[in-house]
């Protein structure tokens, strides 16, 4: 009698599952669906999960896995069946971490198959009221007048907002000092208390602050002006030409997860992005949506995760 290992019955389901008939996938769901919430806000996954929920009348099971920058959500994810009902909500956190630690034992383009980008969101160039620039370009002169007197926050070490600051730092030629916090809150309320002067924060959490007034908004890090607040320039056209960082949501699930189930699942996904109440109730949470192909959404990836590495080499950044 053979015994398989575990390893050996995970890789004969991969290889049978590949065989699956169509017609399988359109009776799927049959059961919850489980979505692996990793570093990030769960709430694009919050609203279209609660939308497929109805559509297809099976619980999707918010499951919060925010440690270890990730490699949690990761490693659950990877080691699940590859049949459909265990998704990760991937970001621009893996994207990056993929430069930061190259050691890393999960690929998101080996490990994972790519379903589609949820939302795109922005990141805005915020300045505490009490400093006198009202641009990009005052900004950075006033960086350069005063070297190393500039302090700007960030949520962490290696997190988006630390690296379009030091691409902002990077691109300019100044010298604006990091402070980084252990969490996007904190390092907004440092700045809403003008212990710093400048941050780049992601739309959800800025667009509130800059809308009331309470913070000064310059500019959206976002090759396009934002829909989210179209009467600011971008920084690229502020005089940082080619300046882009945004933040973003996706659905892979386990590689190997066969292809009539992924096309299954980005059908259903992207119907549910197209709901104008879901447009509404992401554009006001400050997220564009998306819902593209897996292919776009894989291409889109591959860019994401050269755009990083690229910068990470340029800039020196360390992972501390």
């Amino acid at each position: 009698m053979m015994i398989l290992s575990r390893r050996a019955v995970h890789a004969c389901a991969v290889i049978l599952s590949g065989f699956i008939p169509a017609a399988f996938a359109e009776t799927f769901p049959a059961k919850p669906i489980r979505v692996v919430v990793g570093p990030g806000s769960d709430f694009p996954p919050r609203l279209v999960g609660q939308k497929l929920a109805d559509a297809w009348g099976q619980q999707v099971i918010i499951d919060q896995r925010p440690g270890g920058g990730g490699a949690i959500a990761l490693d659950i994810t990877a080691k699940s069946s590859p049949d459909g009902y265990t998704w990760l909500i991937s970001t621009a956190v893996f994207t990056i971490n993929a430069g930061l630690y190259p050691g890393s034992p999960y690929s998101l383009v080996r490990d994972f198959a790519p379903v589609t980008l949820l939302a795109t969101a922005t990141f805005y160039l915020l300045v505490h009221p009490s400093v006198p620039a009202k641009s990009v370009s005052e900004l950075i002169q006033l960086a350069r007048e005063k070297p190393g007197q500039l302090n700007y926050s960030s949520s962490g070490p290696g997190t988006p907002p630390h690296l379009a600051g030091e691409m902002f730092k990077s691109m300019a030629r100044v010298n604006i000092v990091h402070v980084p916090y252990k969490s996007a809150a904190a390092a907004t309320t440092d700045l809403l208390g003008g212990h710093v002067q400048v941050s780049f924060q992601y739309a959800p959490t800025a667009l509130p602050h800059y809308k009331s007034g309470k913070l000064r908004a310059l500019a959206v890090t976002s090759a396009k002006r934002s829909l989210t607040a179209p009467e600011l320039p971008t920084v690229a056209e502020s005089g940082l030409p080619g300046f882009e960082v945004i933040g973003w949501n996706g659905v892979h699930v386990p590689a190997g997860t066969p292809r009539p189930l992924i096309a299954k699942l980005n059908k259903d996904i992207v119907a549910a992005l197209a709901l104008p109440d879901v447009r509404e109730r992401m554009l006001g949470a400050g997220l564009e949506t998306v819902g593209n192909t897996p292919e776009e959404f894989a291409a889109f990836v591959k860019t994401d995760l050269a755009h990083w590495a690229k910068l990470i080499e340029q800039t020196g950044i360390r992972a501390e």
